[in-house]
Parts: structure tokens; C-alpha cells; sequence
């Protein structure tokens, strides 16, 4: 049993269906990671343009207070869908970007 340096080691290669499967699919998992990742920074950007547009804000809560008046709830799903009409959103962003301006800027809205 002698010592063996470092440069003396090979490592083993992959041979197996699961080794072959792993470094095929790689490219395609990554993919997915990034597409995965996709609608979190689309949401993120959505919230930021409100935020930084208190305007926009405002006028989203009194079109919200609008809706409460009619006796229909800002997170209603007439209510998603009229946002996301209007906002060119899907119904998803719609429901994050109402959520998120009521809390921040309309909290007397329901």
C-alpha cells in the first residue's frame, strides 16, 4: 500500500444509463431553473413600477374603493379579471398586484 499522489488518480468515469441520463438532461434542467425563475422577476418588476408610481397607486385604490362601493371585494374574481383586463396581466399578476397595493397604499379596502 504505497502512497499515491494526487496527479496518480483518475476519476472514474461515468459509464452508467443514470451518469449518461444526468449529463444529458443538465442543459434542460437549468432551463427550466431559469424559466422558473421568470414570472418571480415579472411580478417583482410589477411591484416595483408601483411603487415607484404612487400615482398609479392611488388611482388603482380608488378604482378598488369603486368595486367596495358596488358591494364587490378588490380581490374578487370579477374584480381580478377587470384588473387584469385593464393592466394587460394574466389573472396571477392581477390577484399579486391588487394584493400588493392594498397593503401598501389602500389598507381600508376590502
Amino acid at each position: 500500500m504505497g502512497l499515491h499522489k494526487l496527479s496518480d488518480r483518475q476519476s472514474p468515469k461515468i459509464h452508467s444509463a443514470f451518469g449518461w441520463a444526468l449529463t444529458s438532461l443538465l442543459p434542460v434542467l437549468l432551463i427550466n431553473l431559469a424559466a422558473a425563475w421568470s414570472p418571480a422577476l415579472a411580478q417583482s418588476q410589477l411591484l416595483e413600477s408601483v411603487k415607484q408610481n404612487p400615482g398609479r397607486a392611488k388611482a388603482l385604490c380608488s378604482q378598488f374603493q369603486g368595486f367596495n362601493a358596488q358591494g364587490l371585494s378588490a380581490t374578487s374574481s370579477s374584480a381580478v379579471s377587470q384588473i387584469a383586463r385593464q393592466e394587460n396581466l394574466s389573472p396571477m399578476d392581477s390577484e399579486v398586484l391588487i394584493t400588493y397595493v392594498i397593503g401598501l397604499y389602500c389598507p381600508d379596502v376590502r
